[in-house]
């Protein structure tokens, strides 16, 4: 069962060139990753430090492996100190 997995950000003011350099970088490596499908980034209209990105997989598994995958947590120590708060990560189901 495919899947969409939606996740929340907000940057500090000032890191904008950085995130989307490291969202790039994590884009091209996905793509390579089983199961995934497509991804998309978002960017708020009223917040331009809140960035919403949406990715779909072929299943939770497939995401769960990519979301573990060593690349991907390099990327991810790299993004976390740019970040407001906590990143929220929502998996949902498509119906």
């Amino acid at each position: 069962m495919t899947v969409r997995v939606v996740i929340e950000r907000e940057i500090a003011p000032g890191q904008e060139a950085r995130l989307r350099d490291l969202m790039m970088q994590a884009r091209s490596k996905a793509i390579k990753a089983p199961g995934y499908i497509s991804g998309e980034t978002l960017r708020a209209l009223d917040n331009p430090n809140k960035f919403l990105v949406l990715s779909n997989w072929n299943s939770a598994k497939d995401w769960n492996a990519w979301e573990k995958d060593p690349e991907r947590a390099k990327l991810q120590m790299e993004l976390t100190p740019l970040l407001v708060g906590k990143e929220k990560c929502t998996i949902y189901i498509h119906l």
